[in-house]
């Protein structure tokens, strides 16, 4: 009966919020269900599992989340996003439109910017250029979802995305995790992606298939559609409606202007995590009132906090002229970055109900007996969690939450580098995740004005397989010759 319970908590949660349903109140629901199913006490189970795990992610990570759309919000307020994406356009033209999309895409999101403020750019940009260039409008949607939600995302060494932050507590590690590896990744990812991209794009020519006609439908119209902010906030860190808050600067700075600020979250986030913090005497957080822990435990969240905070300094100083409202955009930026933190955190509380499950101990020792070792079932358990919850940093929580001890242990014995193990668990979060139940994939069709019969395929081979192939050599290499 408990496993029955974990299968239609777990339906019910997928079927609800694919359908529009608040994930604050499916969680805590399907949690239940799960739980009655076992005969677990239902109000400790919400009380003191549920809410005492979420509470836990947002001690974490909700740092992350609020300078992250804060520093999303006054890129795009002060026009820093757009001068970067007219740089682009600019520099490789209608002739390489898809490379203009996709390297504008990693350069914004790698740098920081949210991907929901990137998707606000990029869909404008994207359509100006692949009308010009006459490649078919259905190739929009992959070629954004390649620049921002992929290798930047998962890959990059010293990426500030929250799903690179996620392992760091569990695994000791930093941002800048198998470096090597990382960019053996990426490097694959790109490739594949821009290949399947070109070579869509030449079959298109070749057939007569131009751009197609624009949908009525504006990227603003829908960033306000609910079912679009609900499927949005699951996916990453930043609530489309705040777009509309916050009065955004009529003349975007210069390049420079515009990618300073970047270049600081890379630099700030390089020198925290490989110089600054490993030689601060912070023995002090032994102590019971700073929690009992350790500098590997927060290290890497306080890197890319720092890197951040700088970076927003650095923005408004640079761009104070171009903001005209700033305490308006400010404002926008911090309440943007709340209900998507409570909707992942929901998300790791009912994980941690299931976890907590006698069922649960058959799914852990599933994944633990497959094939291929550690870094093969921990691929596994973050792609699965991952495609069920339609989020890659809800479904990495949970899988972490509920094995990253064992894995550890398991590295322990086996002489595995933990930072191999950061590395294979985010690109594997990043992979599945991509379905198409996925808030970043819904809300993307929808501004592009687009469906998933008309691009879906597309998003698939560019984000799904180009992951996959990516996430096979880092476990391949990574067993041959360890972390690098």
């Amino acid at each position: 009966m408990g496993l029955l319970g974990i299968l239609l908590g777990l339906g019910l949660l997928i079927w609800l919020a694919f359908r529009g349903w608040s994930v604050l109140l499916l969680s805590p629901a399907a949690a239940l269900i799960a739980a009655a199913f076992a005969g677990e006490p239902l109000l400790a189970s919400w009380t003191q599992t549920f809410m005492g795990s979420a509470a836990r992610f947002l001690a974490q990570f909700f740092p992350l989340f609020l300078l992250g759309a804060l520093f999303g919000k006054l890129m795009n307020d002060s026009g820093s996003v757009t001068a970067i994406a007219d740089v682009m356009t600019a520099r490789l033209g209608k002739d390489r439109a898809i490379l203009a999309v996709v390297l504008a895409g990693a350069l914004v999101t790698y740098g920081g910017v949210s991907l929901f403020v990137a998707f606000f750019v990029l869909v404008p940009m994207a359509q100006a250029l692949f009308r010009a260039a006459g490649i078919p409008r259905r190739l929009m949607p992959a070629a954004i979802i390649l620049g921002t939600s992929t290798f930047t995302m998962t890959a990059l060494p010293g990426t500030p995305a929250i799903q690179n932050a996620i392992p760091m507590p569990f695994f000791g590690t930093t941002p800048f995790a198998a470096p090597g590896l990382g960019l053996i990744a990426a490097a694959v990812v790109l490739a594949v992606g821009l290949w399947w991209l070109q070579r869509a794009a030449a079959a298109a020519r070749r057939t007569g298939e131009g751009y197609g006609t624009d949908a009525p439908v504006t990227p603003d119209a829908a960033a306000s559609d609910e079912m679009v902010r609900e499927r949005a906030t699951t996916a990453r860190e930043f609530d489309p409606a705040e777009m509309a808050h916050g009065r955004p600067s009529p003349k975007p700075p210069s390049a420079l202007r515009a990618g300073l600020p970047l270049v600081v979250v890379i630099a700030v986030n390089l020198l925290m995590s490989l110089v600054v913090l490993p030689r601060l005497d912070v023995s002090y957080l032994a102590e019971e009132r700073w929690g009992a822990t350790s500098l590997s435990a927060v290290a890497g969240v306080w890197s890319v906090v720092v890197a951040l905070a700088a970076a927003i300094l650095v923005l408004v100083a640079l761009n104070r002229g171009r903001l005209p409202s700033l305490r308006e955009s400010m404002d926008a930026g911090a309440n943007a970055s709340v209900l998507p933190a409570m909707s992942i955190a929901s998300l790791v509380g009912f994980g941690a109900v299931i976890a907590a499950l006698p069922a649960f101990a058959l799914v852990r020792d599933w994944v633990l007996t497959i094939g291929g070792g550690p870094l093969v079932s921990l691929a596994v358990a973050t792609n699965v969690l991952a495609a069920l919850t339609g989020s890659a940093s809800g479904g990495l929580t949970i899988a972490l939450d509920a094995l990253g001890g064992t894995y550890m242990t398991l590295a322990a014995q086996l002489g595995i580098d933990p930072a191999l193990l950061h590395r294979v668990a985010v690109i594997g979060s990043g992979t599945l995740d991509i379905l198409p139940h996925n808030g970043a994939v819904v809300s993307l069709l929808a501004l592009c004005g687009s469906s998933h019969r008309e691009s879906y395929f597309d998003i698939v081979m560019v984000g799904i397989v180009s992951s996959l192939l990516a996430l096979t050599a880092v476990i391949v290499f990574g067993s041959l010759f360890g972390s690098f």
